[in-house]
């Protein structure tokens, strides 16, 4: 299997494709600070008996939730047969001070989840301050090796910690995995000095970017080859693998093609695909896939696949086809919790028996912890799925506010990098003197930024004028873009002058500005100042200030 892991990095997010022969299996975005993995230190807000629960303050928009078990994730031997019968409100009080790490990010309403059992993942160890055993991971089969990497940790662990012994630590030698140990030891007295010192709610520890994450977890000796399209982050990466694995270092590249690395591999399209709800296989059956809030069902269906030989073989053989791709696209969309598979009914016990061992197969590829816990009496396979941080559809998509929730679009953050993505490909094209976009207001607002800075970033990086034209029409997710050259370059918005008035409706808020309404006039995007109040009215504006691509204004009495 040929195995290959793209990285692209732009000023507004970081993106990782994993593909396997070619197809896309893994995608992982990362827009802003992830939580999951990070550490801090807490204050208990509440204490819920009757959950067995607690809620702590750590500084987020909601405060986490610690339930008893998480609590006791923490704990010693000892201290858990203390506490084994113990309510939790004998063991947390409203107030006390705890220091915590998240394990699954908020989720919609949802906060994040954390533990006091404390996990710090290193290449090839996990160190677990809190306990004190030694794990050495499922995926490594030899008995001989699981017992020399045991060995190696037991003998090498500090008293008093626990350690897990990583998949990648499969052939490294003694000296490495010490290394490796010692490194998550000055980490975790580093964390526990700064977490004294600090006052409650704040973030003790912030979990590694992206990039990072990848090199540590990701490349490894099974991928051929690593690509990534940002100078600084490639000379980053070599740093890295001097650390990690020297040996690797040859199969880091860098993408000096001109036009965008995501697009020349055709994963855009296949990311675009995998937010779709219907998935078509090559016998012309499909999927249908819908997430709720519980759960994920996932539907077979036959569709335009009708066989050729009799009804059995024609439903066992789309069952077989359906769970590589299940599979595929639960990895691919990274879906997490509970998986409910309706596969096409099947009357043979034994087709039913070769459907769960090639799906129990094709699941053990799959780096995330499953679980297939079996079929029901209705035909129904369960599957359970680890759940850490947002799946995809959950970065990129939100509700839709016309149909209250019951489909999704693009975020507006979405379409404003799909937007910026798409300038900059087509300010590629040497005779474009310059590129005009036509876009909804909340996404312009989004592109001009602070008084024009993310526009003036963007002409900077294109080398090429970037018209903006904002139009209140336009559904969300439609983009209209042109290159404009010659005399067409001359074609651009023509400024709005201080002091000249006009009718404006108020859309919306200004962004995070709340005090100043967002409002478009002749196809410029204004801001209008004080006027936060009066979303949904007509007014009349004076404006003060403009440039290119913004203007402000105020309400005239």
């Amino acid at each position: 299997m040929y195995k290959e892991i793209f990285i692209s990095v732009d000023d507004l997010e970081s993106r990782v494709a994993v593909l396997e022969d070619g197809t896309l299996m893994e995608i992982y975005i990362e827009r802003e600070e992830r939580q999951s993995g990070s550490i801090y230190k807490g204050r208990v807000a509440n204490v819920l008996p009757g959950m067995q629960a607690a809620f702590v303050d750590i500084g987020l928009e909601r405060n986490a939730f610690l339930c008893k078990d998480d609590l006791e994730a923490g704990m010693g031997e000892e201290e858990y047969d203390a506490f084994r019968n113990a309510s939790i409100k004998d063991i947390l009080k409203v107030g006390q001070e705890t220091i915590v790490q998240i394990v699954k990010e908020s989720i919609g309403t949802k906060g994040a989840r954390v533990t006091t059992g404390i996990t710090l993942p290193g290449r090839y160890l996990v160190l677990l301050p809190t306990a004190s055993y030694v794990g050495v991971s499922r995926r490594i089969e030899s008995e001989e090796e699981r017992r020399r990497l045991k060995s190696v940790a037991d003998s090498n662990r500090p008293e008093g910690v626990g350690l897990i012994v990583r998949t990648a630590a499969e052939g490294r030698t003694r000296e490495e995995l010490v290394r490796d140990l010692e490194a998550l030891v000055k980490l975790w007295e580093r964390i526990k000095e700064k977490g004294k010192k600090m006052r409650p709610p704040s973030l003790v520890h912030q979990e590694l970017t992206l990039v990072y994450k990848v090199i540590r977890d990701l490349f490894t000796e099974d991928v051929d080859r690593l690509i990534v399209d940002s100078a600084q982050e490639y000379e980053k990466i070599l740093e890295l693998m001097e650390i990690f694995s020297p040996e690797l270092k040859t199969r880091v590249h860098l993408h000096n093609d001109r036009r965008p690395l995501f697009e020349l591999h055709g994963i855009d399209k296949e990311i675009d695909k995998a937010l779709r709800r219907q998935v078509w296989l090559d016998s012309g059956a499909h999927l249908i896939i819908d997430k709720t809030e519980a759960l994920t069902v996932i539907d077979v269906n036959t569709g335009k696949f009708i066989g050729r030989s009799n009804l059995s073989d024609t439903i066992l053989k789309t069952n077989l086809e359906a769970v590589k791709e299940i599979t595929h696209q639960m990895r691919l969309r990274d879906i997490g919790g509970i998986v409910i598979v309706d596969f096409i009914d099947m009357d043979r016990h034994d087709d039913k028996v070769r459907l769960m061992n090639a799906l129990s197969e094709a699941l053990k590829r799959d780096r995330t912890t499953t679980h297939l816990v079996g079929m029901t009496d209705l035909g129904l396979v369960q599957i359970t799925r680890k759940r850490v941080g947002r799946d995809l559809e959950d970065t990129l998509r939100e509700n839709c506010s016309h149909c209250k929730g019951v489909g999704t679009v693009n975020t507006y953050q979405t379409i404003r990098i799909r937007a910026e993505r798409e300038i900059r490909r087509m300010a590629l094209d040497p005779r474009a003197e310059s590129v005009k976009a036509t876009v909804h207001p909340r996404v312009a607002q989004l592109m001009v930024g602070w008084e024009g800075e993310e526009m003036q970033r963007l002409e900077k990086q294109t080398r090429r004028p970037v018209h903006l034209r904002v139009d209140r029409e336009y559904p969300r997710d439609r983009i209209d873009l042109h290159t404009l050259h010659g005399k067409e370059a001359e074609d651009r918005l023509r400024p709005l002058r201080g002091g000249q008035e006009s009718e404006a409706y108020i859309d919306d808020t200004f962004g995070s500005n709340l005090q100043s309404g967002l409002a478009v006039v002749d196809g410029h995007l204004v801001e209008v100042l004080h006027a936060g109040n009066m979303v949904g009215e007509r007014v009349r504006v004076s404006i003060t200030s403009s440039n290119r691509w913004y203007c402000q204004a105020q309400v005239k009495k």
